[in-house]
């Protein structure tokens, strides 16, 4: 099994365990589960095991089966996988015993949480293979699902990938709309410049080879290449790199496992993606019965 290189950050139980309980209250309803307190005797125990039946890296294995602790601390996980791993088809990825009902009851909400989160992880750790070589990294965006960005940017970081902004107060990025309304890219960085603390950095969207002249000028930390072609990317690195300023250079604008290699190849440091927390597909994963 590999890992990613980069320590991955500590999940704690207060970030992850309220969003679990909101997800286990939305599939019981009102009634709770109603097919396993008809069928199966009330004291009936049970074994099970969570297994992937497709191959791909592990994320959010602790917060998924917080869902059977949640719903009932009788039941017993052992967990057999770590979060930033690779793993086999058919692998078991961990272990639950205890009273049937509740074993059955928190099955789709811990499959949902680690199919989600293992998916965005696989498919951040492909792309992020892709574009290594170049010596580029992978970033995502605030396209997460709402409710559950934390866990996704950690998805993320389990990949391979980088974070960029966790939410508006992360760090200034002047986009298209702020230069309109605040009169031009100069003005806008200018008061951004005086309304924030020494410690805030400073980025800025362009998608002209001028906007990106006047950008290295004003001494902006980060500069947004947005939906650049691939010829221009080229431009717009080797104008950057000849500024005495040297600045980080993302390039974002529908990047797709096809075009990424291409994209990182021209020399920008980070290529921001916002398909892989909002569009990545599930890994497949499944919670079956001990017979």
């Amino acid at each position: 099994m590999s890992r990613p290189q980069a320590p991955l950050p500590t999940l704690y139980p207060l970030l992850y365990e309220p969003l679990v309980e909101r997800a286990l209250a939305e599939d019981l309803g009102r009634a709770g589960d109603l097919t396993s307190d008809a069928v199966l005797p009330e004291g009936l125990a049970a074994r099970a095991h969570v297994a992937a039946r497709a191959a791909g890296r592990v994320a959010g294995l602790p917060a998924a089966l917080a869902a059977f602790r949640l719903l009932d601390p009788r039941l017993e996980v052992e967990i057999r996988a770590a979060d930033g791993e690779d793993v086999a088809a058919g692998a078991v990825l961990a272990a639950v015993r205890g009273p049937a009902r509740p074993l059955l009851a928190a099955e789709r909400t811990a499959l949902n949480l680690l199919g989600r989160l293992s998916g965005i992880a696989t498919a951040t750790r492909d792309l992020a293979a892709a574009v290594a070589p170049h010596g580029a990294r992978i970033a995502c965006t605030r396209k997460t699902t709402p409710g559950l960005r934390a866990l996704e940017k950690y998805a993320v970081r389990c990949g391979g990938g980088a974070n960029h902004r966790f939410g508006l107060d992360d760090a200034v990025l002047i986009k298209d709309n702020h230069k309109a309304l605040a009169g031009g890219l100069a003005e806008a960085v200018r008061r951004a410049r005086a309304g924030v603390g020494h410690l805030v950095k400073i980025e800025v969207e362009v998608d002209t080879l001028a906007e990106l002249a006047a950008a290295l000028g004003l001494g902006v930390d980060v500069v947004l290449l947005d939906n650049m072609d691939l010829p221009t990317l080229g431009e717009a690195v080797a104008l950057a790199r000849r500024s005495p300023h040297r600045i980080v250079l993302e390039a974002s604008g529908g990047i797709t496992p096809e075009t990424a290699p291409a994209i990182a190849a021209t020399g920008v440091d980070i290529l921001s993606v916002g398909w892989i927390t909002h569009s990545a597909p599930a890994l497949d994963v499944a919670l079956d019965v001990e017979l």
